[in-house]
């Protein structure tokens, strides 16, 4: 676009190429030098205005916009008299206004100014109970010591890993509770060796010091990963909301949040039992390669099936991985992993299943792939993301 003096239709044409991102250098100059005026840049800001084209769209929302558009182009191009169509957006004074709203709206309805504006997450942190009730905040950038009621140095943390010491002499057994909120992971070293990789929204509750001649039992609300210390003597046993885990060395996942319906146990290597508290005598031994899953509204009953483990351990990379799983899981997933709030009201998705697979992706990218491959569209407001 070459003329020194657009007319309004051009200049409405240039900014909706510009928000529109598909403006050429040259056309770029033009509007630019249009927007050196103040009265054109108060113009501009006021037509681009997010509110204020939320506000319009009430207006045409029963139109097909796309379609209104171009004739409005094709017509004003043909001749510079008004658009008859002006009598329906009597609000606007230009036919070359309404095209930009027109064309904006557009942008609007299919997600462009959502797709880019940035979350606001909570930065919720990690927190260790201690044995007397006191809280203590974990800086996952940082280095501190743990202590006992004593003041006996029985842990030491760095980053986002925490290392029992397995030194000291217990005659009762003490607990420590690690939470972990939405958002992030954390990593901890038991006193007998025993690695628990923690999962969002994870809680986990453990002795400091392991005691002789009794079984090494933590209590689990989430997600982990254990490679249990290999001891004979003394059984490792995971309990959770409704299935427990009996091991005496071995690798593991085991998810069992308490808004989930379903405990589910993935076995790595070695060998796990899985018993309920309701039926404590009726193990169920599974073999590495298969995950054991309860119902936790049913009365019993475990099944078992194969899967590729890989897949239920993946997290603990910061991928994820989903495979053959609804689409509601998936919200479920992504709300824990990126600390963020996800409102599905394109209901007939919820039970449909989808296959992919993020590693350390930003969560807009995520949104972005199941716009474009299964049509669907969201907006973003600090942390909440509704989809439509």
């Amino acid at each position: 676009m070459t003329s020194k003096n657009p007319s309004d239709y051009q200049i409405a044409q240039l900014i909706y190429k510009s928000i529109a991102k598909i403006i050429s250098i040259e056309e770029k100059k033009t509007l630019d030098n249009w927007l050196s005026d103040e009265n054109n840049l108060a113009l501009y800001n006021k037509i681009t205005n997010k509110n204020n084209i939320q506000d319009k769209l009430a207006i045409y929302k029963q139109i097909e916009t796309e379609k209104v558009y171009m004739k409005l182009e094709n017509k004003i191009t043909k001749s510079n008299k008004k658009v008859k169509t002006l009598k329906l957006f009597r609000v606007f004074k230009y036919a070359s206004i309404v095209v930009v709203f027109l064309g904006l709206g557009y942008l609007y309805q299919n997600g462009f100014f959502n797709k880019n504006e940035p979350f606001s997450i909570p930065n919720e942190q990690i927190t260790l109970q201690l044995e007397n009730g006191t809280i203590k905040v974990i800086n996952e950038d940082g280095t501190s010591q743990v202590l006992d009621a004593k003041g006996n140095i029985i842990g030491t943390q760095s980053g986002t890993q925490l290392v029992y010491s397995n030194s000291t002499e217990d005659e009762k057994l003490t607990y420590n509770t690690l939470n972990v909120p939405y958002g992030k992971r954390f990593e901890i070293l038991l006193s007998d060796g025993t690695k628990v990789n923690l999962n969002a929204g994870t809680s986990l509750k453990y002795p400091v010091k392991f005691l002789k001649g009794q079984n090494r039992e933590v209590f689990l609300k989430g997600e982990a990963f254990f490679n249990v210390s290999k001891d004979t003597k003394h059984p490792f046993i995971v309990n959770s909301d409704a299935l427990n885990v009996q091991v005496l060395g071995t690798q593991f996942n085991i998810s069992s949040y308490p808004e989930d319906i379903e405990t589910d146990v993935v076995l790595v290597e070695g060998s796990v039992n899985l018993y309920t508290e309701e039926a404590s005598n009726n193990h169920v031994l599974l073999k590495p390669g298969f995950k054991g899953s309860y119902l936790k509204n049913n009365t019993g009953n475990i099944t078992t099936n194969p899967v590729i483990t890989s897949i239920y351990t993946s997290w603990i990379d910061g991928e994820l991985v989903f495979r053959n799983i609804t689409f509601e899981n998936i919200m479920k997933k992504m709300e824990r992993h990126y600390n963020v709030d996800i409102q599905n009201n394109h209901t007939e998705l919820a039970n449909e299943k989808f296959n992919a697979s993020f590693r350390n992706e930003p969560i807009e990218k995520i949104l972005e792939y199941f716009k474009i491959t299964y049509n669907i569209n969201y907006t973003i407001n600090n942390n909440k993301i509704l989809i439509n």
